[in-house]
């Protein structure tokens, strides 16, 4: 992301470049919005259940910085900390997180930098979600600013299981028991499992539903025969 020079010399430049951030997380929560309302004008279904934004505080910037061994500057904030700005939309299954991840590729204006898909490949944790780095155009009075968004995709139990181990590694500030691990980890695989069963549930009932439509309409064309 490359912003204009004037901005860093700017005695207000990191209220500057904050605004970028809530700008960008504006355009990019408007374009989910819209894809779900079309998703149910179209579909009459919402694969969106919760979106949720939020922008890293400076505690936090910093700290990544240092532990990636970066001098807390602006520049580097913004070269090497890709999640200033984040954005996560929870849905009901996971089919509908590829789903959701492949309209927001098809979003002429963005640009996808990069894809990790923990969903395919979890982390060691048991961690699964869907994440898609993307810059965001935003257009200012005399220029365009590119400004990363960082979009996280997740079913709901996967939500409640990070949030719940996200609580619990704060609590042991990182360094949690063996066993709390183990456990953690045997609880996103039941979520996982979980999750699957919800799936096949929802196929079962949409093909249940399916088969009462063409029931209905071969019982209205019997009738309305000659």
């Amino acid at each position: 992301m490359q912003f204009p020079v004037k901005l860093y010399e700017d005695v207000d430049s990191w209220k500057t470049i904050i605004f970028l951030y809530n700008s960008a997380l504006k355009e990019v929560n408007t374009k989910l919005e819209i894809l779900n309302d079309e998703f149910q004008h179209v579909h009459q279904y919402n694969p969106i259940e919760h979106i949720k934004s939020r922008i890293k505080s400076a505690e936090s910037i910093v700290k990544k910085l240092k532990r990636n061994g970066h001098e807390s500057t602006i520049e580097n904030m913004v070269e090497y900390v890709n999640d200033i700005a984040g954005i996560r939309v929870t849905c009901s299954f996971t089919a509908d997180i590829y789903r959701i991840a492949e309209m927001i590729g098809k979003q002429s204006d963005l640009k996808v930098l990069s894809i990790k898909d923990y969903i395919k490949y979890p982390k060691e944790s048991g961690y699964k979600s869907y994440h898609m780095l993307v810059a965001v155009p935003i257009y200012l009075s005399d220029s365009v600013v590119d400004t990363k968004v960082e979009i996280q995709i997740r079913t709901i139990a996967m939500d409640f299981w990070a949030s719940l181990e996200h609580k619990i590694y704060y609590k042991f500030e990182g360094n949690a028991p063996d066993y709390i691990s183990r456990d953690l980890k045997e609880c996103a695989e039941i979520v996982s499992m979980l999750d699957a069963k919800m799936l096949s549930l929802n196929e079962a009932i949409k093909k249940s539903s399916q088969e009462q439509i063409v029931s209905n309409e071969d019982k209205t064309n019997f009738w309305n025969q000659d």
